[in-house]
């Protein structure tokens, strides 16, 4: 769950906190630029931008969660959904550094694909793996760990620790600890058996 729907409910709630240093940040950055204050209308628009871009990238993840999870197995697809989150944290942690307000929209789109590709995958994987007798609650851990990511998103975001205008590019790189975890963690787990037995027709590999 915390390459699944924990980093969907870490995404949601992180980007609160940083709302007033990010728009400072568009405004600073863009009187660097072109030489005046943008209108509070271009400040909204750009924000815009940064919160609902999550929505488009995580309706690309979901899209291809399907086709990536018979192409390369449930295991396999939730490792890959690991890079557009490391991509994601790469790009906004340095958004400051580099002085690009865009790298957080396009940082915040990779976050969203990783987001609809590894929340659908791990109510397919741990359900396909889980006992029957403990299916339902085994689907439920998705839930669980939406909710465990946004309590963490909404604690990273206090300003004793994460949400100070010094430190909001970490608070939005925050999600590549998560990825992190599971790129080492993950690859000792068994694949699904479903999957094993329908899409690469090995039985034993299944039993």
């Amino acid at each position: 769950g915390i390459g699944g729907g924990f980093q969907y409910g870490l995404q949601i709630s992180i980007i609160n906190s940083p709302a007033e240093y990010i728009k400072s940040f568009i405004r600073e950055t863009w009187l660097k630029r072109y030489g005046s204050s943008p209108s509070e209308d271009m400040i909204t628009l750009m924000w815009s931008f940064v919160v609902s871009v999550y929505s488009i990238g995580g309706l690309l993840g979901s899209l291809s969660a399907g086709y990536l999870s018979v192409r390369f197995g449930r295991k396999k697809a939730m490792l890959l959904a690991n890079i557009p989150a490391l991509l994601s944290a790469a790009l906004m942690g340095l958004s400051r550094l580099c002085g690009s307000f865009e790298m957080i929209i396009a940082g915040r789109l990779f976050s969203g694909v990783c987001g609809g590709v590894a929340l659908n995958i791990h109510l397919m994987y741990a359900g396909e793996c889980a006992p029957r007798k403990l299916r339902g609650l085994i689907a439920l851990t998705a839930s669980t760990a939406i909710a465990v990511g946004k309590f963490v998103g909404f604690a990273l975001g206090l300003r004793e620790l994460l949400g100070v205008d010094a430190l909001w590019p970490i608070l939005m790189a925050a999600n590549a600890l998560p990825a992190l975890i599971q790129l080492l963690t993950l690859p000792f787990f068994p694949d699904s058996p479903r999957y094993l037995l329908i899409d690469k027709k090995d039985k034993k590999g299944c039993m």
